[in-house]
């Protein structure tokens, strides 16, 4: 192997990892959340009763969307919402993010911090808008 093919794969490998720490794959989680959205069984209201089939998500603070988005899709599996395999995609993407610190765009807090609940239907526009505004501004 030559030096100058060397240096091509070196360089290969640390364009990769450089763009890795970018990678917030917005694309991806728009499409998931609208086709979320298009799903009839997540439009009604928000009740914190114990018996309600509707779940009550936290709408994040900024610097915490990332933190909210993971405990809001995990809740959102666990009550057995339709749509399972899109959520549970949805769900490994922010857990990964979260975990590996690969989205730059989002800052970062430890925890999900909330001043208030929505519906299913407000928190996945909450990640809409969040990844929408993230995708204008990436090449």
């Amino acid at each position: 192997m030559s030096a100058s093919m060397l240096s091509y794969i070196l360089f290969s490998c640390l364009l990769l990892s450089v763009q890795a720490e970018h990678y917030c794959g917005g694309r991806e989680i728009i499409r998931y959340t609208k086709r979320l959205l298009v799903d009839s069984s997540l439009s009604c209201p928000c009740r914190q009763t114990a018996g309600s089939s509707c779940s009550c998500l936290p709408i994040p603070e900024p610097g915490h969307e990332l933190p909210c988005f993971v405990e809001g899709t995990k809740h959102m599996l666990k009550t057995n919402m339709s749509s399972k395999l899109v959520l549970e995609r949805l769900y490994q993407t922010f857990q990964v993010q979260l975990d590996r610190n690969l989205c730059e765009s989002l800052p970062r807090g430890d925890q999900c911090q909330y001043k208030t609940k929505g519906t299913v239907s407000e928190f996945l526009n909450t990640i809409l808008t969040t990844y929408q505004a993230m995708n204008k501004f990436s090449p």
